[in-house]
């Protein structure tokens, strides 16, 4: 049987188990034997993290030939509008290519969204926004990047769903562990 564990990876966590530098890693949350990240999560980004101790499965989360969906909230800075996001819909320019179009909406604030620790800063003469950013690839720091482009810098980025994996109700440093 094929063990898969979803994560909420906190912020300021390394995505492998090996030290580094001082800084907190998986191995502070998952305790689990032979299990290895299907994907990455920056250092700075929060959420759903998925960890399998399938090689094939593995390879069919993370890899771009399968192009499973990613769901990411990004809180930026500012109030973009719909006319503002539309770059994310048709892909966008970076450094390193063209992106592959992605979904994009303006949300609320998700209800299920826990504090930060720390908090992100305030400003309180420039507002926020939530936004929800589908995405099926994975470039680096791609998201942050994609807002950063079109002029809204991301303050906060959780990831809260992959595939058919969601992160639910999971608080930072919880994990759930699934037989598929």
């Amino acid at each position: 049987m094929t063990r898969l564990v979803l994560l909420n990876k906190p912020f300021r966590v390394l995505c492998q188990f090996s030290p580094h530098e001082n800084k907190t890693t998986l191995a502070e949350f998952i305790r689990i034997k032979d299990v290895y990240p299907a994907g990455r999560l920056d250092y700075d980004s929060e959420g759903l993290l998925l960890l399998t101790d399938d090689g094939k499965l593995q390879n069919k989360l993370s890899s771009p030939k399968y192009a499973k969906e990613k769901v990411y909230w990004a809180q930026v800075e500012g109030r973009p509008t719909e006319n503002d996001i539309q770059p994310i819909h048709r892909g966008l320019k970076l450094k390193d290519g063209l992106t592959k179009p992605a979904k994009c909406k303006i949300i609320k604030q998700p209800d299920n969204l826990w504090p930060r620790t720390p908090p992100i800063r305030e400003r309180q003469n420039i507002p926020d926004t939530w936004l929800e950013i589908t995405l099926t690839e994975g470039k680096n720091r791609q998201v942050r990047r994609m807002c950063a482009a079109i002029g809204f810098p991301v303050l906060r980025l959780i990831r809260a769903k992959i595939d058919n994996y969601e992160l639910g109700d999971l608080q930072p440093g919880e994990s759930k562990s699934l037989e598929v």
